[in-house]
């Protein structure tokens, strides 16, 4: 995946500018009149974020257990597919841009719930790129992460120190 940083960014972004499009078009105000849907999506999104939660916990806990070494680079489309997958099949995504972004946005009519939503996209589109570039920048200067994934650290103490921050986070 690091061979494919900005795409990955992008396809990011790009989702979730469609995601935020549809809730400021209404569909976050439809979805939040639905109490039995928001329980779902807020068990899903609880459930995905628990499990990441004790994944990071556990390679914070058992640093023996993290792969170490280069991992294979992956292709652009199994990067992309996971990539998509990490987007669409979390259930948070949804209630951050589509219930959350969408609802907020019912506080606004014609230009301003339209300004709403593009400073939603926008600052999306800059969260992906500063995110990407310091990505891009540490990768000629930082190993892999033991465990395959993205990071920005280079030792081992350093590794188990962001999967312990990280996991209370998810």
């Amino acid at each position: 995946m690091r061979s494919h940083v900005f795409i990955l960014c992008l396809i990011c972004a790009l989702s979730d500018a469609v995601l935020i499009a549809a809730g400021v078009a209404g569909l976050g105000t439809l979805v939040s009149r639905s109490p039995a849907l928001i329980a779902a999506v807020s068990l899903g999104g609880m459930l995905f974020l628990g499990a990441y939660s004790v994944m990071a916990f556990r390679r914070a806990l058992h640093p023996g257990a993290m792969r170490t070494g280069t991992p294979e680079p992956l292709g652009l489309k199994a990067a992309v597919a996971t990539c998509l997958a990490f987007t669409f099949l979390n259930p948070h995504v949804y209630l951050d841009t589509v219930v959350l972004l969408g609802s907020l946005s019912a506080a606004y009519q014609g230009a301003d719930r339209l300004a709403y939503g593009l400073g939603a996209v926008t600052a999306s589109f800059v969260w992906f790129l500063v995110w990407a570039t310091v990505r891009a920048c540490c990768n000629r200067s930082l190993p892999n992460p033991p465990h395959g994934g993205f990071s920005t650290c280079s030792s081992a103490s350093s590794w188990r120190f962001w999967q312990s921050a990280s996991a209370p986070v998810s």
